[in-house]
């Protein structure tokens, strides 16, 4: 008589766990979570859906009341899993999409500060990307239209007796893996990306590195198509202030922007700069900023506590890639398709930051419900367009 196994609904059981082995690796990004809107840029809890089109390509993003929508902090877990995973690939390691590490390789590589507070802001995070869902167009195969998922299928952490948590694991989605070992679909970022604070300026620092890239000519948006491109709930009178507030202030790291003007429209152009963080064919020769708390001030160098080692390489040695052209088709000047409404909730005064910045690496605390003036530290989140 043959013995029934139990049921089990946990993908870890039918998984090999890629088990982390340090937290040190060179930041990276998946394209298509640069350059459409997948996150909520607020800092209040999100709960309105997100819905994009464009260039045959749909985007939903759907939060649960409970939790609200995952943020563009939340993704800094996605962005540093994505490092990892191809880290290892590139040493000719086994990886998976179930993960297992300690909370502190992850907190200290995404520039976190690692108290008892920030574990627990950390499982917020977790929480929210885990409760987001996602239905998209991008990528389907052959006989399949869309894909639906989470963040996070699932995840779990090892907790002592006396509450200290040694250890964590969670299972990425398919669709989000299939996109990081795949080489064509993954950039390096600057690591001074995790010292950006406001929402805005993160989501526009991702767009510049994916449209612009290293480009000379760089890349150029009208305000609207790029309100429509960030999914911000803000009035488009409200982002385009945004976008001069960050226009005067030069926060994004290796890139320069400028304000253009063709009649009546409003133009961002995007200029490449000289990178704080060397190109995936070469070794990075300026100081990272692995575990410390400080900012840099706006169009100066950035220091850092210890020097980074050389990126490991994506492509031959030597080789310039093509420009970022293959999914760019949605990108310049670009119209509202019909059916897709982004709804504005509200406008919000602002005035022009003051030359003082005030570093911001703690994770925020979940379930935040307040708004955009909150003096209160938060989980992954800020206001749109406002540097802390």
């Amino acid at each position: 008589m043959s013995r029934r196994l139990p049921v089990t609904s946990s993908e870890r059981s039918r998984l090999h766990p890629f088990v982390i082995a340090t937290g040190d690796a060179s930041p990276r990004d998946q394209r298509d979570l640069m350059e459409r809107p997948f996150f909520s840029l607020a800092k209040a809890k999100r709960t309105a859906p997100i819905l994009y089109e464009a260039a045959g390509a749909r985007v939903e993003v759907f939060a649960m009341p409970e939790h609200g929508m995952a943020t563009i902090w939340d993704a800094d877990v996605l962005i540093w899993a994505a490092s990892q995973i191809v880290e290892a690939e590139n040493q000719g390691l086994t990886t998976s999409r179930f993960l297992r590490f300690t909370p502190y390789q992850l907190l200290k590589a995404v520039g976190r500060a690692t108290g008892a507070r920030d574990y627990k802001l950390l499982k917020g995070a977790l929480t929210r990307l885990q409760s987001t869902a996602i239905c998209t167009t991008i990528r389907n195969g052959e006989h399949w239209r869309r894909s639906q998922f989470s963040w996070i299928n699932e995840w779990e952490e090892c907790v002592t007796r006396d509450g200290r948590v040694e250890g964590m694991e969670f299972v990425l989605p398919e669709w989000f893996y299939r996109g990081v070992v795949d080489r064509s679909l993954v950039l390096a970022i600057d690591p001074a990306y995790f010292r950006l604070t406001g929402g805005v300026e993160r989501w526009l620092y991702r767009v510049a590195r994916k449209h612009a890239g290293r480009q000379k000519q760089g890349w150029i948006f009208d305000i609207p198509h790029l309100h429509q491109k960030s999914g911000s709930l803000a009035t488009l009178r409200s982002f385009a202030f945004d976008i001069r507030l960050i226009v005067h202030r030069q926060p994004l790291p290796g890139y320069r922007l400028r304000i253009e003007r063709e009649g009546r429209r409003e133009l961002l152009r995007i200029l490449p700069i000289d990178l704080s963080t060397a190109p995936v064919d070469k070794p990075v020769e300026t100081l990272g900023t692995s575990g410390t708390h400080g900012i840099g001030t706006s169009g100066a160098a950035l220091s850092g506590l210890r020097e980074r080692e050389g990126q490991l390489t994506l492509w031959p040695e030597g080789k310039i890639r093509a420009a970022n052209l293959e999914s760019n088709r949605d990108s310049n000047f670009c119209l509202r398709p019909a059916g897709v409404e982004i709804t504005s909730e509200r406008s919000r005064a602002r005035q022009l930051p003051s030359e003082k910045n005030t570093p911001d690496t703690t994770f925020r605390k979940s379930g935040f419900t307040g708004d955009a003036t909150s003096e209160a530290p938060l989980p992954f989140v800020e206001s749109e367009g406002r540097a802390s």
